[in-house]
């Protein structure tokens, strides 16, 4: 079983390590120790990581399979992915396999505090809090990528390709700065988009080169969902990907499970905790079936829903209707939804103007990676009042006394509002993310989007069977042979999709 054997994308030239630091290097951040809420909660932390990690066999049993051999030494690695105990478990992991750590999340409220303050008690620098503002969400991002010395990191994995999208905007505006001489016009309204061109700005003004000097000591980055893998997709068609890319999404040990498991689990999880109603009887209305999707729909129909779920996928439409959900537009059932679940990955899903027409008292959330499938921006610029009932928590009033309440104010409602995936699941997801992140040390490769190879998804899912007592039957060399298989593995072609 070879790493080297990933599959890839797209053919171009050898990534070469370079060390780009030095005293030509203006320091873009003052480095900081840690940026966490309250260093108090290391204790709680610690008791969660440790009891979280019997509940991740995979995760678990890499760092025990490495840790002898420090295949990540000398390696500098920044993690942008969601601060919880279970992401505490891979920080760990990385570091017993050799790697220099630096992490933020990559959202600002789905960091658990007290494991973001037991990472920080280990001397790892950690730059999260729940609670942040955008500003704070981006210079976090900005701390983590950035290594005394000022220099970059090697290795990255991310969650939602923002640290990815930090580096290519801002290497993309120091080559429009070398060729025109000033910065090109800001025309974006986004507030989040605003607050990148002009950190990228204040970056230029104090280093015009430093983007430039950093890429070359990127290997590579392993991205974690499906949002951030469509950014890279996108990169590579245009020609403009400045590192090698690892598609962690697409194996089916995570998508197949942390997307459709994660989410039957969590979505529940915070949408009681931040509202404490009652499910059962309600209609819900799951925008998208997709994995993430599927997975909402199980939920809310475990719970005695009725589910209605909307698509533009005539095969996902047919599978929902197939599954017994009715297959309606959105424009058709606001009136009739309890309860509204956005899961697409794209934006505009649930506009100001479908808000309007929905019941009183109707909840809105989301539980796809950006915060723009719902028109959040236009609802807090409307003529609704904002009250916050609790932290994630808002209702907005409308002028004729219709109230709607919106969830982790349209971001990762399971993250937000509860505490995210349960920790096995998330033990699949970050098994492939190690493995990821040892091939890309490994074998310093080509600039090109890479996905799992079979048998490295199989050895993932056998790792975690033990857990939950599931006894795997094994081939006869007589039955293998029949059907042209390996009696180890793989047992299916690339192109099956579980």
């Amino acid at each position: 079983m070879r790493v080297a054997n990933l599959n890839s994308h797209n053919n171009t030239t050898v990534k070469k390590i370079v060390n780009n630091g030095g005293k030509n290097m203006e320091h873009i951040v003052k480095i900081l120790p840690n940026q966490v809420k309250d260093m108090s909660l290391a204790p709680l932390g610690r008791h969660k990581i440790d009891i979280a990690e019997k509940e991740m066999p995979g995760l678990m049993s890499l760092r025990k399979q490495h840790t002898g051999t420090k295949p990540l030494k000398g390696f500098r690695l920044t993690g942008s992915l969601h601060m919880t105990k279970e992401t505490a478990i891979l920080i760990e992991t990385l570091k017993d396999l050799g790697a220099d750590v630096r992490w933020a999340s990559c959202n600002i409220f789905s960091t658990q505090d007290e494991a973001a303050a037991a990472i920080a008690e280990t001397g790892t620098p950690v730059y999260a809090w729940k609670g942040e503002t955008l500003e704070e969400y981006w210079d976090c991002t900005l701390q983590a990528l950035t290594f005394d010395g000022n220099l970059g990191p090697n290795l990255l994995v991310d969650d939602g390709g923002d640290a990815t999208l930090l580096i290519h905007k801002g290497y993309e505006l120091e080559n429009h700065f070398n060729e025109h001489g000033d910065y090109p016009e800001i025309t974006t309204t986004n507030p989040e988009e605003l607050v990148i061109e002009k950190l990228i700005r204040k970056v230029h003004k104090l280093n015009g080169n430093h983007w430039h000097n950093i890429v070359p000591d990127i290997i590579g980055v392993s991205e974690e969902t499906t949002t951030g893998v469509a950014r890279l997709v996108q990169m590579e068609q245009d020609n403009e990907l400045l590192f090698a890319a690892f598609n962690v999404n697409d194996s089916a040990t995570k998508s197949k499970f942390d997307n459709l498991y994660g989410c039957r689990e969590s979505l529940v999880d915070g949408i009681k905790r931040a509202t404490e109603v009652m499910m059962a009887g309600k209609t819900v209305v799951v925008c998208g079936y997709g994995d993430v999707g599927k997975g909402c729909a199980q939920s809310m129909k475990s719970y005695g829903c009725k589910v209605i779920v909307t698509e533009i996928d005539p095969i996902c439409a047919l599978q929902a209707a197939m599954e017994g959900y009715e297959v309606r537009t959105l424009e058709s059932v606001l009136g009739k939804g309890h309860l509204f679940v956005t899961t697409t990955g794209n934006k505009d899903i649930i506009t100001l103007e479908d808000i309007r027409k929905m019941r009183d008292q109707a909840i809105v959330c989301n539980i796809g990676h950006f915060d723009n499938e719902i028109q959040v921006d236009a609802l807090n610029d409307s003529d609704a009042k904002r009250e916050q009932i609790k932290p994630q928590y808002d209702r907005y009033t409308f002028p004729d006394g219709k109230q709607i309440f919106l969830l982790a104010e349209g971001r990762l409602v399971n993250l937000g509002c509860a505490t995210g995936h349960a920790s096995f699941v998330m033990s699949t997801s970050f098994a492939n993310q190690v493995l990821a992140q040892l091939f890309l040390a490994k074998e310093k490769p080509e600039v090109k989007l890479y996905n799992l190879p079979k048998e490295l998804d199989e050895e993932v899912a056998r790792l975690h069977l033990e857990h939950l007592d599931a006894d795997l039957t094994i081939l006869t060399k007589d039955q293998a042979d029949y059907i042209g298989v390996d009696p180890k593995g793989p047992f299916k072609k690339d192109e099956y999709r579980y």
